[in-house]
């Protein structure tokens, strides 16, 4: 079996031991096996009340502390874990399974494929969040930036899951050009692109009302869940529903201002 890179993941048996390094997989792996993650990061926050023993944060975990849980099976992420944490534990003779989705399609078959090594590819949670996103965006699309951290300003660029889930809710990003994923432009430039929205989620950064829009004068600012934005996992079956309805929100209530 090979993960998202093309890795060869070799596991004689269904893994009984399970350590997650991505909050989204983490809630993925709780609530479709329950009884098999062993282990997950400090930011692991969901399902709510989660008791598993803690391993560090995402980027810089303990590979000491994940050893002495026994995992017969880790998964990370290509861009929330580093090369070398993964290496270290592959060369401990720990099996890693990467994950690398970069638009909703891609997400949707990751997960199939991890939860099939795990015993159970098809959850009803999977199935649902497939066809809530069945539907096609709306024609016409609203030009947006979509900020993601300040001091400095970073947005989210071209090739990032982020910013398919926006596509698929009808949101032109501006920096999809950008030859960086995560471009890291001034704030004049962003104003200078004249968006029609500005998306901002309360993760990584935590954008609040009074943290973000007033950067943005004139223009409509919608506040936005980053967990249902950024997470591919269980969060996916109602996070069309919730991330439309804060569009409309930020949209529309500029509006009315």
């Amino acid at each position: 079996m090979n993960d998202d890179l093309g890795a060869a993941v070799h596991l004689p048996r269904p893994p009984d031991r399970v350590v997650s390094l991505v909050p989204s997989l983490t809630e993925a792996v709780a609530v479709t096996t329950p009884g098999l993650l062993a282990g997950a990061t400090d930011y692991c926050t969901h399902p709510p009340g989660l008791d598993v023993p803690r391993v560090g944060g995402s980027k810089y975990p303990s590979v000491e502390r994940i050893l002495a849980l026994a995992p017969d099976l880790v998964v990370a992420n290509a861009e929330e874990n580093r090369r070398e944490d993964v290496e270290a534990l592959r060369g401990a003779g720990v099996p890693v399974w990467v994950t690398y989705p970069r638009t909703l399609d891609e997400a949707f078959t990751s997960l199939a494929r991890l939860l099939a090594v795990l015993g159970d590819g098809d959850p009803p949670w999977l199935a649902e969040a497939r066809a809530s996103w069945a539907p096609p965006p709306p024609a016409v699309p609203r030009r947006a930036v979509i900020p993601v951290w300040r001091r400095p300003w970073v947005v989210i660029g071209g090739g990032t899951f982020a910013g398919d889930v926006l596509r698929r809710l009808g949101v032109h990003n501006l920096y999809d050009d950008a030859p960086d994923r995560y471009p890291r432009p001034p704030l004049a430039e962003i104003v200078a692109r004249a968006p029609d929205l500005v998306v901002l989620p309360d993760e990584p950064y935590a954008f609040t009302a009074d943290d973000g829009p007033e950067s943005f004068p004139g223009v409509p600012c919608a506040l936005v869940s980053g967990r249902h934005l950024t997470w591919y996992g269980p969060s996916l079956a109602e996070a069309r529903a919730l991330l439309e309805s804060q569009l409309r929100a930020g949209f529309g209530g500029a509006e009315s201002g």
